[in-house]
């Protein structure tokens, strides 16, 4: 159901793939020879934004019990809270900026504004993540073990809250990052030593603490009488920053064309194929400059991909080089608008939340599930053809020799 042969599913060759691979690995290297005083600014321009948002946020949350005040403040420490989530936390942590060298925004050093630890993020994306994409069995980022959105799958009585079940984790998409790693279901199954959990555990309950104590005891309490309409504003602020970072990785994850693999398809991959397999698992979405930097550049989650330690800023400009590859190769370059990537999504995750008999198309040719048997009708077809023209060819060679033996 799954892709297993991913060169099969691109229709191209072993020394296609590998072309293919060489040129990415140019491009790479023209990008981080190229690096420089100019990426160095958009990254302390952001760090500014982030910041004087904040400080916007919190001397207007001072006087939170005046209606318009409370806006202002929410709005501001919602953008703060977007940016630092999307455009530096992921970003930084990733190790974008490590070339830099400076301590503060080195992927060693970064704590980010939300309940997960970085340590354990860190391990769950981008060590498990990135480098095994959409393998089913692999990467738990296919529907974060709570939602089924491929075939692949076998549907269970506890899909039908599938909707529902989305709803809330978009709500609480942070903790759902946080729980993530620490995959206590395993702990509790005996899959998962205590001797690494506990250690785990631990570190996620004084990350949680610290965000708490903050967001709803400490800066509240900085605003005197205004504690109850600050905490809300805070809450409300955690909650925009929650649904925004769902809706980004989403959209880049489960829209139509962002395809699954088999664990077969790790078979000898080689470093070509897994350049591939990247560009076929996930999507973009269509932004201008101000939407990109509100996703921390994950509209383009196709290049974010094939380079996950690259500066978020040069992902447009790779991403003209990737569509002329795509063209070059024959390859598919999923994107489209946020709303249409996000309502295939939705109803992927609605419509896998039924029984497969319910279902119409094929295991192997659905919208969200895909593989190279796909195209097993269209080569029967081929085969037909070819076939009757061959057929042909051979009736018209049998009438040109009747016809020359009676003269």
């Amino acid at each position: 159901m799954a892709i297993t042969d991913v060169n099969a599913y691109a229709h191209l060759t072993d020394a296609d793939v590998e072309a293919l691979g060489a040129e990415l690995d140019a491009l790479r290297r023209e990008v981080e020879s190229d690096l420089g005083i100019r990426d160095v600014r958009y990254l302390r321009r952001t760090i500014f934004a982030h910041r004087a948002l904040e400080i916007v946020g919190r001397a207007a949350l001072l006087g939170s019990h005046r209606r318009s005040l409370w806006l202002l403040g929410t709005t501001a420490l919602s953008l703060s809270k977007i940016i630092e989530n999307m455009e530096l936390g992921h970003n930084v942590m990733h190790g974008q900026w490590d070339w830099m060298n400076d301590p503060e925004v080195h992927s060693t050093t970064w704590e980010w504004d939300m309940v997960c630890a970085a340590p354990h993020w860190k391990h769950s994306h981008n060590y498990i993540h990135h480098k095994y994409t959409n393998i089913i069995g692999l990467d738990d980022d296919v529907g974060y073990k709570l939602l089924r959105v491929t075939r692949d799958e076998p549907w269970e009585p506890r899909r039908l809250l599938q909707p529902l079940s989305n709803i809330m984790l978009a709500a609480t998409f942070e903790w759902g990052i946080a729980l993530h790693d620490l995959a206590l279901g395993d702990v509790i199954n005996g899959t998962k030593s205590k001797e690494i959990a506990i250690p785990q555990i631990k570190e996620f309950v004084r990350k949680v603490v610290r965000q708490l104590g903050k967001d709803y005891i400490l800066f509240p309490a900085l605003t005197g009488p205004n504690f109850r309409h600050t905490l809300t504003a805070n809450l409300t602020a955690n909650l925009v920053r929650n649904v925004w970072a769902y809706l980004v990785i989403f959209c880049g994850h489960f829209p139509d064309g962002a395809e699954k693999f088999t664990l077969e398809s790790l078979d000898h991959e080689t470093p070509g194929q897994w350049y591939l397999r990247q560009m076929l698992g996930t999507a973009n979405f269509d932004s201008g400059p101000a939407l990109a930097f509100l996703s921390g550049n994950l509209s383009y989650q196709i290049e974010h991909h094939l380079y996950p330690d690259l500066p978020s800023n040069r992902l447009p400009e790779i991403a003209v080089r990737v569509r002329e590859l795509c063209v070059k190769y024959d390859l598919p370059y999923t994107t489209g608008p946020m709303s249409v990537q996000y309502l295939q999504t939705l109803r992927t995750i609605n419509k896998l939340a039924l029984p497969d008999r319910f279902l119409t198309a094929t295991a192997d040719d659905a919208p969200e599930t895909a593989s190279e048997r796909r195209f097993a009708s269209l080569t029967e077809r081929s085969r037909g053809l070819k076939t009757a023209i061959a057929d042909l060819a051979a009736q018209r060679r049998a009438a040109r020799r009747a016809r020359r033996s009676r003269h």
